[in-house]
């Protein structure tokens, strides 16, 4: 949506308005967005924060940078609640992306959050696994694949994250529509997003033919015809849990491991960097953390 066609959200608000109808209206646009209730929820929280930091019914138009910094800067100092890194990257994330919206359809003709500087925060060295606990763990899907009754979920579900680091969200919206095994020698899943704003993360990710022989396997154990994993989130992370356990693991395997796994092998193999970007699903500007870790981790691993 541009700038020259306005939303509804912002028809009725105004640079005399104060902050708390405008985040009301900034939600409706969100929505229409396809933001998670999640975000949607925490951005909202975090701009009311400001709204009440600031002198009742302040006018939008009159927010300057400087107020914007001395909340900030209470916030981290003065509130008596402690704000870590992560909560700090995220409510100036939530009032920048507020102020841009405003200033983007009109509303306001200065952005006063555009010199805010954001805090970038690298969380800490994520956890993988190395050659031979995948052995082991591979070796526990066999045994669950060969018990009676066989249960081949554990191996399915394990090298499909192995082999194509996808997140868990990605995994719970796959369906067996979006496994191609009609060239033979070149199988790939689909990985597809129902939000507009999600489309860049969509991509097609090779898969082997070991995994198409355990998938018809699996198939034929549990039937699937809408989700490929017709069990809650929670199931699957249990799934993994079982699996850790019954490989002898020190390690919580999951998700993130799996994923982060699987992109150090793809990098110490040498794939070309914006391949394994695309792969992964991220943004240019989430690769740079992203690379810098996958440096760690391999420097680590010589």
């Amino acid at each position: 949506m541009s700038p020259e066609h306005p939303s509804d959200s912002v028809s009725h608000i105004s640079s005399a308005t104060p902050i708390a109808p405008a985040v009301n209206s900034w939600r409706f646009f969100l929505e229409d967005q396809g933001r998670s209730p999640h975000t949607i929820k925490a951005f909202m929280a975090d701009v009311l924060m400001l709204a009440a930091y600031l002198p009742p019914d302040r006018p939008l138009g009159e927010v300057s940078t400087q107020e914007i910094n001395n909340f900030l800067d209470w916030m981290q100092k003065n509130r008596g609640v402690p704000c870590s890194p992560k909560t700090l990257s995220r409510r100036i994330t939530s009032i920048k992306s507020f102020f841009r919206w405003l200033q983007q359809f009109g509303v306001i003709l200065v952005d006063p959050a555009e010199r805010v500087v954001q805090q970038s925060v690298i969380s800490p060295i994520p956890q993988v696994l190395s050659s031979s606990e995948i052995e082991d763990v591979i070796a526990a899907g066999k045994r669950f694949q060969l018990r009676k009754p066989p249960d081949t979920r554990y191996l399915e579900l394990f090298q499909l994250l192995l082999e194509t680091g996808i997140k868990k969200s990605e995994c719970l919206s796959l369906s067996p529509n979006h496994i191609d095994q009609e060239t033979p020698g070149e199988p790939f899943i689909f990985i597809r997003y129902t939000s507009p704003q999600n489309r860049y993360k969509e991509r097609k990710i090779a898969i082997s033919e070991d995994w198409i022989h355990i998938y018809q396997e699996y198939q034929a154990q549990f039937p699937t015809s809408d989700q490929l994993f017709p069990w809650s989130q929670r199931r699957l992370e249990y799934l993994l849990e079982d699996l850790g356990k019954e490989a002898g693991l020190d390690k919580h395997l999951s998700f993130d491991m799996c994923r982060w796994t699987c992109a150090l092998s793809d990098w110490t193999a040498q794939m070309e960097a914006n391949q394994l970007r695309q792969k992964l699903g991220i943004s240019k500007i989430q690769w740079r953390e992203v690379k810098m870790k996958l440096e760690q981790l391999a420097a680590g691993e010589t």
